[in-house]
């Protein structure tokens, strides 16, 4: 084998990497190979499928060839090291390598850091500082440095971090063990290159301190205060402040200390006791503290009683990282201090902290047993002896204790006391739901004003007064998370020249917005990284998968779609991420990303998971299709069928049994479905995009959001044209005709109905083609084209019986009623209507079913029988639901107040007028609004009350003549004349009246007074 000297085998990643046998170095390759050999070694014995390879070896788009580049590099990698088929093994569908401890410098390092927490443990600290010195000594500079490779660059900063944690403990260990002046060039050395690091900061002070240069200590403060403000807008922290203060002074506690010490304290250094102190480890309050009163109220409610007797001995405080827990905490715990005179501890156990395993429990009952007193060699070896030692201790003591930063609950089990004096509150990313006899509160986002109320803390109050909407827009855009908002409020703090406007345009790039969101030490995204890697391989891809969702909540039934598996495993997978706070429960059965969450789940996705990802959006989209076919086919029976060959989802489905199941689907689900259309043209899924416009804006049109309507079914138009497909470019071309002239966009409406009849004439889709016809019949009656629309209207009527076609066939009758009516052809009018009213005695067709009513009740108001308009509303009134179109309601009503008015029903009178131009104004048909609020002009000059009517009027005239919708923009008219000729304005009353005159005539009605119909009297 090339290389191969017969000597014991080495590899190096702490600093770049290399590879030896004996003492021979062994030619890795280029930098594929090195990167490949790298990302293996990082996480040695594991498997690392091939596409996390591919993602290590190029940081852009990686070539087509790159899964056999992999390989090829893994082939030649066995080639050149010395028995290489040994040492990386085919595992599935990755590699692994095996190595032992001599054979790798990062396991050597682990194994030291061990040996040097275990000697703390056991009171040697000598031993933990040799098997320090050993650790630290492996490194030769940054690890895998020069790889070149993003992702081999993010696992060696949190190397360099445990780098750094390790030579913390070390420093500290040597400080405590008496040594001062030799530590500062090492110190010195170090900082250099982590100049924000405060702890190292802290002990080159005391270390300067004790060699007796406290001018020299205390200047490095001033430096490292002037560099955080500079650089991050902010203050040191408590501990580094307080060691300032205690050099200041000249305290005693700075002196070396007689005694070896336990490992990493809480303080930079604290003076050793045997007897019972009465200590308080708690950091200190943040002075800029903020908000959160609702959780500081519920976590006093839980642990004190209304006598102030206390109720709970454990509280857990579970959040997302970022959300504030331990400051919350620390809050409270501040607060509470006075009710236990004992003491008040507070330990990290560092179950989320970069670079570092979490604390054991043995490690940690020895740190809480030194700070009580006990002497080191009264503190048992084992987990159990210290346990009870620790219980013992508490006995009768009122403490409390503040377990930071838990991994999980046995982690904390061993620490509780059993003193029911004693309070210990838990912070933690997960839920600790199997730890008995805990209260639990889950902390979530800030509330806008509290997240406003931070900024101006941190920032200052007058650069937040000077642009609150951006303040408010800036707690948005950082989800309201106390540690995103922190960042950008020192960031704004240390940038003067900055407006909150501008940042607020930076973190607007939602691909950026993650990298905006750090700050030196801190960042959003590290504290997402934490959890997200705290998890295992299954529920990391399922966390990945999951933010490929298009729509704000997921159930189950799409998570299953997205992780291709059946409902039991995704609601497994839900309840797991929702346990580590990755996703939130807005309502049972539903999940959600934080917008930050969404943003690092997106931003997982890679060239590497391109594959999988695109299945996983074939499936949710396929599953979204289906779903909206079978609540399609409960809400609108009779519709005709879909032509877009799409495969039926296979997977679980929710069950429609009824028209409100299948309506209260639609309406939870109606974001996430906008968006999958969205979703669906973004991945030029051409077939999905038409098929999913089709379904979705049958229910946008029957809640009235015809703006999404008209948007969907534009894009369902290019999609279709894209696909040259052309019998599903008929049908779109019809679907968004329909919502231009909910919209008032005429001209737009009959090109799109108009091409598409012809687009359908062409495939002898005839169903589609009677379709358009009736719709361009309806669009020129509203453009007043009386004598134009007629044969359209006809035509469809006449294809639409031959087909067989009844709910299509009571629309048009209902679109020819309209017609009749505007052209004071009364009797056709009614005849159309009873006809369309007839046919709904078999078909299911609410909402046309409605509006056949209210076609009969206008014929019955003009022709003066306004009992027989009261009982066709009354009835078209019961037929309303909550999904009914809200601009079809408020016709209806608006009519019922008119008749009220006629017949003398005054309690129905300001009900239906008060509701109706409510309807009205929110329901998004300005075609609707128009003729609603001449109904209302005309029941208030009924009224006398012609100042409201005029305003009524005018706006309906604006509406009108903005689409040209002649009738109503006539009937506007007539009512400004009467309105103005009741109040004494005769020019006013006479030019409307002519211009009135005038669109009557240009619609073929020449009856003008007879057109303004209804006239009050």
């Amino acid at each position: 084998m090339t290389g191969h000297t017969g000597g014991i085998l080495r590899f190096n990643i702490l600093g770049p990497i290399e590879a030896w046998s004996g003492d021979a170095r062994l030619p890795l390759g280029g930098a594929i190979h090195q990167r490949v050999l790298s990302s293996l070694l990082l996480e040695a014995g594991r498997t690392i499928p091939v596409t996390r390879l591919v993602q290590a070896a190029w940081n852009e788009e990686p070539p087509t060839t790159a899964v056999h580049q992999v390989r090829k590099a893994v082939a030649d990698l066995r080639r050149r090291i010395p028995n290489g088929g040994e040492v990386v093994l085919t595992d599935g569908p990755g590699y692994r390598t095996v190595v032992r401890d001599p054979e790798l410098d990062l396991i050597e390092f682990t194994t030291c850091t061990r040996e040097a927490d275990r000697a703390v443990s056991a009171g040697r600290p000598a031993d933990a500082i040799a098997a320090l010195r050993r650790a630290l000594g492996l490194w030769r500079g940054t690890a895998l440095s020069g790889s070149g490779s993003r992702l081999l660059e993010s696992a060696a900063a949190t190397l360099e971090e445990r780098r750094l944690a390790a030579a913390e403990q070390f420093f500290e260990l040597r400080l405590a063990a008496g040594e001062a002046g030799q530590l500062v060039p090492e110190l010195r050395d170090l900082i250099s290159q982590h100049p924000l690091r405060e702890t190292l900061r802290g002990q080159l002070m005391l270390a300067l301190y004790r060699s007796g240069r406290q001018g020299e200590a205390l200047g490095e403060y001033v430096k490292v205060r002037e560099l955080l403000v500079e650089e991050l807008g902010i203050d040191p922290g408590a501990l580094l402040s307080g060691l300032y203060e205690a050099i200041l002074r000249e305290s005693p506690e700075l002196n070396p200390p007689v005694a070896a010490p336990t490992g990493r304290a809480e303080s930079v250094a604290a003076p050793e006791t045997e007897q019972w102190p009465t200590p308080c480890t708690l950091p200190n309050e943040l002075s800029d503290f903020t908000g959160r009163a609702r959780e500081l109220g519920e976590l006093f409610a839980r642990t004190t009683g209304p006598d102030g007797s206390r109720t709970s001995r454990i509280v857990a405080i579970d959040g997302m990282g970022g959300s504030g827990k331990t400051c919350l905490a620390i809050q409270a715990a501040h607060q509470m201090a006075a009710d236990f005179p004992d003491g008040q501890l507070h330990i990290d156990l560092r179950g989320f902290t970069p670079g570092e395993s979490p604390v054991d429990a043995a490690t940690a009952l020895y740190r809480l047993l030194r700070i009580l007193g006990v002497a080191s060699d009264s503190v048992p070896d084992d987990l159990d002896g210290r346990a009870a030692l620790w219980r013992s201790t508490l006995a009768d003591r009122r403490v409390l204790l503040l377990l930071d930063n838990a991994v999980d609950a046995r982690q904390v089990r061993p620490l509780l006391p059993a003193s029911p004096g004693c309070l210990v509150m838990i912070t933690s990313r997960e839920r600790l739901v199997d730890l008995d006899g805990a209260e639990w509160i889950s902390i979530g986002p800030m509330s806008p004003e509290d997240g406003t109320l931070l900024v101006k803390e941190v920032l200052g109050a007058d650069r937040v007064a000077a642009e609150p909407e951006a303040a408010r827009e800036l707690v948005r855009l950082c989800g309201r998370l106390p540690l995103a908002l922190r960042i950008v409020a020192a960031r704004l703090r240390n940038r003067p020249k900055w407006t909150l406007r501008y940042l607020v345009e930076r973190l607007n790039d939602e691909t950026h917005r993650l990298e905006e969101l750090s700050g030196g030490e801190r960042s959003v995204a590290a504290t997402l990284q934490l959890s997200y890697q705290a998890m295992d391989e299954t529920h990391r891809t399922a966390f990945r998968l999951l933010g490929l969702h298009c729509g704000a909540d997921i159930d189950a039934y799409a998570a299953a779609a997205l992780l291709d598996s059946d409902l039991r495993d995704a609601e497994a997978a839900l309840e797991r991420l929702l346990d580590v706070h990755l996703l939130q429960q807005p309502a049972m059965g539903l999940y959600r990303f934080h917008d930050l969450v969404r943003t690092f789940a997106q931003n997982l996705t890679s060239a590497a998971t391109a594959h999988e990802d695109s299945t996983a959006v074939g499936r949710i989209l396929d599953y979204y299709w289906t779903a909206t076919e079978a609540a399609c086919g409960v809400l609108f029976p009779g519709r005709n069928p879909a032509r877009v060959s799409i495969e039926p989802y296979a997977g679980a489905l929710p069950q429609f049994r009824t028209t409100g199941e299948a309506a209260d689907w639609f309406g939870r689900e109606q974001e996430g479905l906008i968006a999958s259309v969205h979703l669906a043209d973004r991945e030029r899924m051409e077939r999905h995009t038409v098929g999913l416009t089709r379904n979705v804006v049958f229910w946008l049109n029957g809640i009235g959001r015809f703006r999404e309507f008209r948007e969907l079914s534009q894009i369902a138009v290019k999609a279709a044209r894209r696909s040259g497909d052309l019998a599903v470019l008929g049908f779109s071309l019809s679907n968004l005709s329909v919502a231009c002239w909910k919209l008032g966009h005429l001209d737009e409406g009959i090109g799109a109905a108009t091409e598409g009849r012809d687009v359908a004439a062409q495939l002898g889709d005839r169903c589609t083609e009677a379709h358009a016809e009736s719709t361009i019949g309806l669009l020129l009656t509203v453009l007043g084209r009386h004598a134009e629309a007629l044969p359209h209207l006809e035509r469809a009527l006449a294809l639409e019986q031959e087909l067989d076609l009844p709910r299509a066939e009571a629309e048009t009758l209902c679109n020819l009623s309209t017609l009749y009516m505007q052209w004071g052809r009364y009797e056709e009018a009614a005849e159309a209507a009873r006809q369309a009213l007839e046919i709904h005695r078999t078909v299911s067709y609410r909402d046309n079913h409605v509006m056949a009513l209210a076609d009969l009740a206008f014929v019955h108001m003009v022709l003066g029988e306004f009992e027989q308009a009261h009982e066709q509303l009354r009835t078209a009134r019961a037929l309303f639901t909550v999904s009914s179109p809200p601009g079809d309601m408020a016709l209806v009503l608006a009519l019922s107040a008119e008749v009220g008015e006629c017949l003398g029903i005054q309690a129905e009178v300001a009900g239906c007028a008060r509701r109706a131009l409510e309807l009205a104004s929110s329901c998004g048909s300005p075609t609707r609004q128009a003729k609603v609020e001449n109904v209302m002009g005309r029941l208030h000059r009924r009224r006398g009350e012609f100042q409201r009517a005029m305003e009524l009027h005018r706006h309906a005239y604006d509406l009108a003549a903005t689409m040209r919708y002649r009738a109503e923009e006539a009937h506007a008219l007539c009512g400004i004349a009467e309105a103005a000729a009741a109040l004494g304005d005769t020019g006013t009353a006479a030019g409307n009246a002519a211009k009135a005159e005038e669109l009557f005539r240009f619609m073929g009605w020449s009856e003008h007074a007879a057109a303004c119909c209804l006239t009050a009297r």
